[in-house]
């Protein structure tokens, strides 16, 4: 067995004892570190250390049940180890100083005339209250974090700054977007039914061993690298998260067509924009600014704009058209008390008027608003819809998949048994007009940020209509699609969150330490936090129906001052796992595991290939019946994203894109390959490859 390795995530928060005496730091100190945390550390935990998404609050009721029995210098080693999460250990020891110094202020300890160095040692009870002083916050709620002088950039020209024509562009309809032309990639993962799945059989398990780079496309460096690329007509249509540049591709060349910045040029490297949409002359881009843009798909010009959401933080989602409707969620609205609740939404696809939207929290006086119990509507947060959705035409049904609650622990939250509705859900809507068909919640009461928001698959066997969805536990769920009866699950990974799955109802039973589980107490999970799965989506293959699973295999302890990451039994340390299963009784096929976690989608094609990349920067092709590896290719940083198949001019191409910064499942596994893997840190690209025409078949 290879050594666990210990991760370390700070975690601090307010009430407690009263200050005693000064703390060993200066307020110069205090001012450099809040300026280095705004810098380096408040994109994930908030500028108001409140938390956002996987980071947590470093201000909130835990910091002295969590600290107060250890020293400054312990809280010095574990930032300097952990932080920043991107690049742990990569600040000087006079910064990491400072940021000790900003945190202890911002839990109510006060400045004196000592230096705080590493090796300083004071219990954190003797000078800290656990209170963030008002004046610091309101200072920090105005502050404008200052960029990280790796990511400092020169002023950028907005607005189209590559003029250029798409010739003989062809509109996309609503029945190409039903049934898309077998050359195209219209939307992600090419179908409404989310199969990742191209019907293009000119690449096979026979020749994919000559399968050749064809070109390459630089990409803005920065931001977490997700995205779906989109091909129509020969044109390919990518996004750049971090300048939110939207280029049009040559798909056959890779000659960049034109160019348009909409803005803003952000700092954050959390943002990831996953996909845009097709429909008509439009490409619909979601900016990382919760601005929603529609571009017109022949040179680029905005034809209109709208605001998604008035809170800065709040994200858009997955995104699709139906009916000339843009379907998409609202993601990271967490911050509490709530300004604007998670929420799935239809705008109209011409002029960006929103048309409805459906809540995910549950609010007082409307149905489900009960399940929240005493919690007052302004601290409800979660539900968020981050992952694209499905839709049946038959049934005239849009199936989404909803985040956790927020605040995450039962106790905290004071619900009962837990359940708050239509969180960690499939919830099933009317696209037309975003009424409730009905609704599962896959993990009632869920504590450990193992939510079940991830894509919906839509199969159908004998006659019956069904959707399959995997979630954070790794438990692969199956629904009647029609009704939202549970049908049947399966175990894909080892998971010990649930004692047992109701054979009848599939509702899960929680260990009961987990529901007993109070602020501060630590505990242990598998999965972690990253997932059994994640964002990197499953594939359906029809021929052999067969569903493919990227999968994630970490452990770890959770609560009280800091989470450590180890490896899952009976894996031999390796993280990343490609499973295939039988969708319609969803026995397993084949399965293999690896080092490195896998960070793309799966891609199936009707040539018996599935494609696949991972943090090691291996981008491979397996046999899908078999899951013997037939290709690979060493690309220039990590494979991420989800990779596309295509066609123009009758020879088929496939593309994936490189980047860094990817979130989970590669966040916490990545430190436990330090020293054994290296990538590049930069190196966002799209690759797109082909056979040589003399191979041709």
């Amino acid at each position: 067995m290879r050594s666990a390795v210990a991760f370390f995530i700070l975690l601090a928060t307010a009430s407690g004892a009263a200050a005693q005496e000064p703390g060993p730091f200066t307020q110069a100190q205090a001012d450099a570190g809040r300026d280095a945390f705004l810098t380096n550390c408040a994109v994930c935990h908030g500028k108001t250390l409140d938390g956002s998404g996987e980071a947590p609050a470093l201000t909130g009721e835990n910091f002295i049940a969590s600290w107060g029995k250890r020293d400054t210098g312990s809280l010095y080693a574990i930032i300097k180890a952990s932080m920043p999460m991107d690049r742990p250990d990569s600040l000087d020891a006079g910064t990491y100083a400072a940021i000790v110094a900003f945190l202890l202020q911002a839990n109510g300890a006060t400045a004196g005339n000592t230096v705080f160095t590493p090796t300083t040692k004071v219990p954190l009870a003797s000078i800290a209250n656990g209170k963030l002083p008002a004046a610091l916050a309101q200072a920090l709620t105005t502050a404008k974090p200052k960029p990280r002088a790796r990511r400092a950039a020169p002023a950028q020209k907005l607005g189209i700054t590559v003029a250029g024509q798409v010739q003989h562009y062809t509109p996309v309809t609503d029945a190409m977007l039903t049934a898309p032309p077998d050359a195209d990639w219209l939307m992600h993962l090419r179908t409404y039914a989310g199969w990742s799945y191209s019907p293009l059989t000119q690449i096979d398990a026979d020749n994919v061993e000559n399968l050749q780079l064809k070109w390459v496309w630089a990409m803005t460096d920065g931001g977490r690298q997700q995205m779906n690329p989109l091909v129509h007509d020969g044109v390919m249509f990518v996004s750049n998260n971090l300048d939110n540049r939207i280029q049009a591709l040559d798909a056959k060349t890779g000659t960049l067509i034109w160019e348009n910045r909409v803005g803003p040029v952000t700092e954050s490297s959390e943002n990831a924009n996953r996909t845009m949409a097709l429909w008509q002359n439009l490409v619909i881009y979601p900016a990382t600014n919760a601005w929603l843009y529609a571009l017109d798909a022949r040179d680029g010009h905005i034809v209109w704009k709208t605001q998604v959401s008035q809170v800065d933080n709040n994200k858009i989602g997955g995104m699709m058209v139906v009916h000339g409707k843009i379907l998409l969620g609202l993601t990271r609205c967490d911050g509490r008390p709530n300004k604007e609740y998670c929420y799935i939404g239809a705008f109209d696809a011409a002029t960006g008027k929103r048309l409805w939207k459906f809540n995910t929290v549950a609010l007082s006086g409307q149905p489900g608003g009960d399940s929240w119990g005493n919690v007052p509507d302004a601290m409800r947060a979660g539900g968020d819809a981050w992952i694209t959705g499905t839709y049946d035409p038959q049934l005239n049904t849009t199936y989404w998949g909803t985040g956790q609650a927020k605040p995450h622990l039962r106790s905290a939250r004071g619900t009962g048994d837990g359940a708050t509705d239509y969180t960690n859900s499939t919830v099933a809507l009317d696209p037309d007009t975003g009424k409730l068909k009905w609704w599962h919640n896959h993990a009632p009461g869920e504590s450990l940020d193992l939510d079940e928001v991830y894509e919906r698959t839509l199969v159908d066997h004998n006659g019956r209509k069904e959707l399959i969805t995997v979630g954070k536990t790794g438990i692969m769920w199956k629904l009647d699609r029609t009704t939202g009866k549970y049908l049947d699950h399966a175990e894909t990974v080892y998971q010990n969150v649930y004692t047992r799955i109701d054979p009848k109802t599939g509702v899960p039973t929680y260990r009961a330490d987990i529901v007993n589980q109070k602020p501060g107490d630590q505990m242990a999970s598998c999965p972690s936090a990253e997932g059994g799965h994640d964002w990197p989506s499953t594939s359906y293959d029809p021929k052999n129906d067969l569903i493919l699973i990227p999968l994630s295999q970490s452990c770890f302890l959770f609560g009280g001052a800091s989470q450590f990451l180890y490896e899952m039994p009976g894996t031999d340390g390796n993280m990343g796992r490609l499973s295939a299963y039988h969708a319609g009784d969803f026995k397993p096929a084949w399965s293999f595991q690896q080092r490195s976690p896998f960070l793309t989608g799966v891609l199936s094609t009707a040539g018996g290939v599935s494609f696949i990349g991972d943090y090691d920067r291996v981008f491979r092709a397996v046999d899908t019946r078999t899951g013997e590896t037939l290709w690979e290719a060493r690309l220039g940083t990590t494979v991420q994203g989800y990779p596309v198949s295509f066609s123009v001019d009758g020879q088929q191409f496939i593309a994936v894109t490189t980047g860094t910064e990817g979130g989970s499942p590669e966040k916490k596994p990545s430190l436990m390959l330090r020293g054994e893997v290296n990538r590049p840190s930069n190196g966002q690209a799209v690759y797109v490859f082909a056979l040589p025409k003399k191979k041709l078949h």
